[in-house]
This record gives C-alpha cells, sequence and structure tokens, in this order.
C-alpha cells in the first residue's frame, strides 16, 4: 500500500466529518422555501424537518467518530510503508490488523450514520430537503463501499503476505491492484452523488432569495 493510495484514504475519511454538516444550514432554507400563501403545508401533514434536522445533526456525530479514528491512526500509512519496504512480516500483518479494526470500528459508526439519515428521509420534509439527504446518504454508502474494498486489501496483506513466498507475493500485490482501483472507481460515484446535492442546495437558496 503506498503512501498516495494512504493518504487518499485519510483524505476521504476526513472529508466524511464534513458530508453533512451542510445540512443543518439546508433545514431553514428547505423549511421557507415551502412557506407563503401558496405552501402546501396548509393542508398537508405537520412538517417534522426540526425533528430530522435533529437527526442530520445526531449523525454528524457519528461521523466526526469516525475522523477521530483516522486522525488517531493518521501515522499507520507510514509505519505500514516502511515495513513493506522492509519486508518485515511481522510488521506488516500487525499494522495491517490494525486498519483492518480501525475500519471496522468507523463502519458502526457509518453504519448508524445511515439509520438515521434513513429515518430523517422517511419524516414528513419538504421535498427538496428528502431529496439533499437520499443524495448525502447514496454518498456515504459508496464511500463505505469503497473503504470496504480497503479493508479487504489489508486483510490480504495481514493474512498472506509473505516476501520469501514470490508467487503469493504477486498474488497479493495484484488483489491490492484491483482493489485500489475499485476504490477509486466507486468514491468517484460517491463524489458525485455529493455533487449533486451540493447542486440541490445551491439552486435551493436562489429559489429562497426569489421569493
Amino acid at each position: 500500500m503506498t503512501q498516495i493510495e494512504e493518504n487518499k484514504i485519510i483524505i476521504a475519511v476526513l472529508r466524511l466529518g464534513i458530508l453533512l454538516l451542510v445540512c443543518s444550514l439546508f433545514v431553514a432554507s428547505c423549511r421557507s422555501s415551502g412557506g407563503g400563501s401558496g405552501g402546501f403545508e396548509i393542508l398537508g401533514p405537520a412538517d417534522e424537518t426540526p425533528e430530522a434536522g435533529k437527526l442530520v445533526q445526531s449523525a454528524n456525530e457519528d461521523l466526526k467518530n469516525i475522523k477521530k479514528l483516522y486522525e488517531a491512526n493518521e501515522g499507520k500509512r507510514q509505519e505500514l510503508k516502511e515495513a513493506l519496504e522492509g519486508n518485515n512480516t511481522a510488521d506488516v500483518k500487525k499494522i495491517s490488523d490494525d486498519v483492518v479494526q480501525i475500519i471496522n470500528e468507523g463502519f458502526d459508526s457509518g453504519k448508524s450514520a445511515v439509520e438515521k439519515i434513513q429515518q430523517a428521509e422517511d419524516m414528513k420534509i419538504n421535498d427538496d430537503y428528502k431529496e439533499y439527504l437520499r443524495l448525502k446518504e447514496s454518498a456515504l454508502m459508496k464511500q463505505m463501499e469503497a473503504f470496504e474494498q480497503y479493508r479487504k486489501a489489508a486483510q490480504s496483506l495481514r493474512d498472506k503476505y509473505d516476501p520469501k513466498n514470490a508467487a503469493l507475493r504477486d498474488i497479493v500485490k495484484a488483489d491490492f491492484t484491483a482493489r485500489s482501483e475499485n476504490y477509486q472507481k466507486i468514491m468517484e460515484k460517491a463524489r458525485d452523488y455529493s455533487n449533486q446535492a451540493n447542486e440541490l442546495y445551491k439552486e435551493t437558496l436562489k429559489k429562497q432569495r426569489g421569493q
């Protein structure tokens, strides 16, 4: 696992911590965009946007936990690089196992965040806000899918790495390369969902200001 690839993991995970922060700002604009004398809320069900906002805030706390886990273990990428360069089997296996455990812990918080976003989506909220949450949920799900590729790559290093076995070493290397490519492709999809959500947010603000 190269330092550049490890850096990409850290950068992507740090982004998780801010992935939904804009939701708090979006709550107010979504509530306003449906108001006015022509608002459908007069005859519709009670608005639950404030309750949805609380769930989003709680989801942000889960994402902050993920950020802390990765920040606390940021040095692992350099440790693993040095262990691989030195063909230190024991260190490679230990550090790879640490990485697996970190991602496993992060997944618990990630799943909790997704569940809360889904609960917020099911509430009686503005359609724009609902679509925004759906897109952000899709982005988070794709990011988790991407990190699963790295978790499996770390598992492969932990369980199969053997610098003395050329054939097995090549297999592990090929597996890592394939999973690294999958990681990049999946992260591109995650960024696309997030960009769509951000564009929706901008359009909602424009509509609000035009009222």
